[in-house]
């Protein structure tokens, strides 16, 4: 018996079928020959493939649904990455996931990553089928595309192969990742980013260099890989969690972490499977001819890049269409057509034509916020923070030298947009106390890097909040576009002059960039910079949904959270003290990678907590997390509350795994020396300082207490509610 029934899948896109198919399929059969597949031998006897089990899979057909228009030759050499990767993913499973070898799989991966050349370097002589099916298809591949393109997958191989060992290991622990962890890492693993850049190829659309590392255009692939690995696993949970032992599967990790049963797991998979294809089209349609505009892209940019997003829609529809007829899944009932060449639409793959399977439930939840709905004080549960605050003895000083810098830069001054006195006073500024938080997260610092650290958590505090009330309530989108872009003349990576400023905004960013970054080296200088410019774009993220009434799709929040709370500018200041003994190779690891996001979440999710009342009763928000999880869940506040504090844990947990288990192990495979070793522990120490600090300031900070939300309202407004106002009168800051 199947573990779960399916659920109705979502799915806009009519599913056809590439005319090449036969032609693929002996290609592909002869091609895994030739390199050795169909005879490799597993350790305990037989062998991983023969002809009976490949046919059976049917990659060929698989690649016919999800390239339906290239010619013969792309779709042969599509389907041999394909049987290639699938291939490894079984060899690799054999040999190192059933016996939990570790060093053994260290070594097979690193050997393999060696046939990923780069332009005057030559691979090994291929030892197994894997790494002679990769030297055959990397040196029939690479030539025909860029330099920047090639990097791109090598990346994507890379992850999808080393990345692996988190599988494995965590496979030995009895781990199973919580929501957040899962989702960020099956994009390494899962193998849909790669498929991505493979789609590139066949559609003969390579991204423009200018274009490939956009938001946008990270949003597209992130949302194709989301929709491809959530739906995968909703086919596979049959043969990987029953059958293979598997813990790396969503329908596994959300019956874990909510406590619930398989087939409420499962639909529960689906559901986000449908808001991600959501946001994906929501970005195609709005955000990325929008970019485009604002590029200026030229008449071949723009057909490239149409190319990618209509490749990645065949690929989705192809995709489940392959799902409901491979043997290697659970797909009982799935099929209800016949393949049909490029015709249509008919069968699994036009199932988003009926009225049932519109995706119109998620849709609706998504539309349905109202404005100012008062929601009362919000209690919070007793949080757990194991790590000790410390507090900078400069904290004094730091209160009243914040208070100064902030009249100098003109905080308490008026401002067009707001009627009635400024954005802020001189009474918010000091009940914020953004000097003490400051103080908590950067204990060690001295008088003057407390200053500027207490100031930048001022201006971006101050700045998160000028933007919707300036331009929010008039739903002035390119106006606020247009005062953003301006802000990046006030960040010049020479660190010379500067147009006059404007407004409070300005002012303040030109003071403290060049107090920040003129002692920086170059690339640390790039970095910092990278770490505002992305939360300039979050904040005109969440106009951009504010106009539309759009609750965010959960996994576009969290990710998108991180840079409305500035997280990527607290990492790039936490970075610079020891930007000369850490290489940038490090802090791309995944382990890295997963404290700081660790981090990150518990942080803003902790704001979110604590401002609920703030944000949904007094200023109309829809950016937070317990919104988000009561849209998508159709939960009340108070579950979604406790979901949020379980995620809190959760992420925390996370962090201390990682700094456990993982920092030691890439110690070891770094080779890192002690003072390299030190040094990174620091900065993890320096995270621990982050997340207690933030815990602390939310709970002594006088802002959130219901008295001072009444206090901040404007009594002379007429205080307009309802759609449309949501920023008529939001005098109070929003973080």
């Amino acid at each position: 018996m199947q573990a779960f029934t399916l659920p109705d899948f979502y799915m806009p896109y009519p599913a056809r079928l590439n005319p090449h198919l036969e032609s693929t399929r002996a290609h592909s059969m002869a091609w895994a020959r030739e390199t050795g597949m169909l005879d490799a031998p597993k350790p305990g006897g037989g062998v991983v493939w023969d002809e009976h089990a490949l046919a059976k899979m049917d990659y060929a057909l698989m690649c016919a649904y999800t390239h339906p228009d290239c010619d013969g030759p792309t779709l042969d050499l599509v389907t041999d990455w394909y049987v290639w990767v699938f291939f490894f993913d079984d060899h690799f499973l054999e040999h190192f996931k059933y016996s939990r070898d570790l060093a053994g799989a260290r070594e097979y991966l690193e050997r393999l990553g060696r046939f990923m050349t780069r332009e005057g370097e030559t691979p090994p002589e291929p030892s197994n089928p894997a790494e002679a099916g990769l030297a055959d298809l990397w040196a029939r591949t690479v030539p025909a595309m860029s330099a920047n393109w090639r990097e791109r997958f090598i990346t994507s191989t890379h992850n999808l192969m080393v990345e692996s060992m988190w599988e494995l290991d965590n496979i030995n622990r009895g781990r199973i990742a919580n929501p957040i962890e899962y989702i960020q890492m099956r994009r390494r693993v899962g193998g849909a980013p790669w498929s991505a850049n493979l789609v590139e190829y066949a559609a003969a659309a390579e991204i423009p260099g200018r274009f490939a590392r956009s938001r946008q255009i990270e949003v597209l692939t992130d949302t194709f890989a989301d929709a491809v690995h959530l739906r995968n696993d909703l086919f596979s949970y049959q043969r990987e969690v029953r059958e293979e032992g598997e813990n790396s599967n969503a329908v596994l990790v959300f019956e874990k972490f909510f406590d619930i049963g398989t087939q409420d797991a499962a639909e529960l998979v689906n559901d986000l499977l449908t808001s991600r294809v959501q946001q994906f089209e929501n970005t195609a349609s709005i955000e990325m001819p929008a970019l485009l505009l604002a590029s200026q892209a030229l008449v071949d940019e723009q057909t490239r890049i149409a190319g990618y997003v209509k490749g990645l829609q065949d690929w989705q529809a192809g995709g489940h269409e392959w799902h409901a007829r491979s043997s290697r899944y659970m797909n009982e009932g799935a099929v209800t057509g016949t393949p049909t060449v490029l015709g249509g639409p008919n069968g699994l793959g036009t199932a988003g034509i009926t009225p049932g399977r519109l995706g119109l439930e998620v849709r609706a939840r998504q539309h349905s916020f109202t404005p100012f709905r008062p929601v009362g004080h919000l209690p919070l549960p007793e949080f757990a923070m194991p790590y000790p605050i410390r507090t900078s003895p400069h904290l004094p000083a730091a209160r009243e030298y914040l208070v100064g810098w902030g009249r100098d830069m003109g905080f308490y001054d008026s401002v067009p947009g707001v009627e009635t006195g400024g954005v802020w006073d001189e009474h918010r500024l000091r009940i914020n106390d953004l000097a003490h938080c400051a103080a908590m997260i950067h204990a060690d610092s001295d008088l003057e890097q407390l200053k500027v650290s207490s100031a930048w958590l001022a201006w971006g505090t101050y700045a998160d909040d000028y933007y919707p009330v300036v331009y929010g309530a008039s739903r002035n989108l390119a106006g606020a576009k247009a005062s953003l872009d301006r802000l990046r003349l006030f960040m010049p990576l020479d660190t010379g002059s500067v147009p006059e400023p404007g407004n409070p905004v300005e002012r303040g960013l030109a003071d403290l960039w060049q107090r920040s970054t003129t002692a920086l080296p170059m690339p640390a200088r790039r970095q910092f910079r990278h770490g505002l410019e992305s939360m300039f774009d979050s904040w005109l993220w969440e106009l951009v949904n504010q106009a539309e009434n759009r609750v965010p799709d959960p996994v576009d929040y969290v990710e998108m959270r991180r840079r409305t709370f500035g997280s990527d500018l607290t990492i790039a200041l936490a970075r610079i003290p020891h930007g000369d003994v850490i290489p940038d190779e490090i802090y791309r690891t995944r382990v890295v990678r997963e404290l700081e996001t660790a981090a990150m979440d518990y942080a803003c999710f902790t704001n979110d907590l604590f401002s609920y009342q703030k944000e949904i009763e007094f200023e109309g928000e829809l950016h937070n997390i317990v919104l988000v999880i009561e849209q998508f869940l159709g939960v009340d506040r108070w579950q979604a509350r406790d979901i949020t504090a379980a995620l809190m844990t959760a992420r925390r947990e996370q962090f201390d795994h990682v700094l456990a288990n993982d920092l030691p192990a890439l110690f070891d495979e770094f080779e890192m020396a002690g003072e390299t070793r030190q040094v990174l522990l620091r900065y993890a120490g320096g995270l621990k300082d982050w997340m207690s600090g933030i815990l602390e300031w939310h709970r002594k900070c006088a802002r959130y207490t219901e008295a001072e939300l009444r206090r901040g309202r404007n009594p002379s407004a007429l205080l307009p509610t309802g759609l449309g106002t949501s920023a008529a009168w939001r005098p109070v800051l929003r973080v």
